[in-house]
């Protein structure tokens, strides 16, 4: 089955706080701009992603996400609860009420190298499951994948790896270099400049 996918991203001004420095203090919301309208590029550019709802804190911080390139996706206030894994639960509610039998997933904001065949990958190797993503690192969480019609159950946060595979989703084993590559340090930024990023990011190194 296709997927609808939720992405969550805080207001600009307050995202990726470990990457202070990495660009000058005013291009830092451009930074954390960047990182998402490069992940955002890749999931729009698969063919397995049918929906993309992007959960914000401040929709209006955001706006510009939705016309670059046309992406096409749906923004979405973040609900009462400002918390990951309520933003998750929360659109994942709102897929559901359109299609109760849909698989949707949750996915990091920060995946500037992120291409369309690891995307892809993890989707069919997941075959409908309920199904996870583990960071290079092995610890953290980039995607994770419900059964069809299935809790989302998100448990991201420290150590979201062990708590997803615990709650029984299936850890996918698939190399996937750039699905497992978020940018959390300058030295997750460094890592992903070698993987080759999107063109948002790159403009603010050039």
């Amino acid at each position: 089955m296709d997927v609808d996918l939720v992405v969550p991203m805080k207001h600009p001004r307050e995202g990726k706080s470990r990457l202070r420095g990495a660009v000058a203090p005013d291009r830092h919301p451009a930074l954390v701009l960047a990182l998402a309208a490069d992940t955002l590029a890749a999931v729009t550019s698969t063919a397995r992603v049918r929906r993309v709802l992007l959960v914000a804190a401040d929709p209006a911080a955001v706006a510009e996400l939705a016309e670059l390139a046309e992406l096409g996706i749906e923004i979405v206030a973040e609900p009462p609860e400002k918390t990951l894994n309520a933003a998750f639960r929360h659109a994942a509610d709102l897929l559901r009420r359109d299609d109760p039998h849909a698989v949707v997933g949750a996915l990091q904001a920060d995946l500037p190298a992120l291409r369309a065949i690891d995307l892809t990958g993890a989707i069919a190797e997941s075959d409908n499951r309920r199904a996870f993503v583990a960071d290079r690192q092995g610890t953290g969480t980039t995607l994770l994948l419900s059964a069809p019609g299935a809790p989302l159950d998100p448990r991201f946060g420290p150590g979201s790896a062990r708590l997803h595979e615990a709650s029984g989703a299936v850890p996918l084993r698939a190399e996937l270099p750039t699905l497992r590559s978020d940018v959390d340090t300058p030295e997750d930024l460094a890592h992903v400049k070698t993987l080759g990023v999107g063109k948002h990011t790159a403009e603010l190194f050039t």
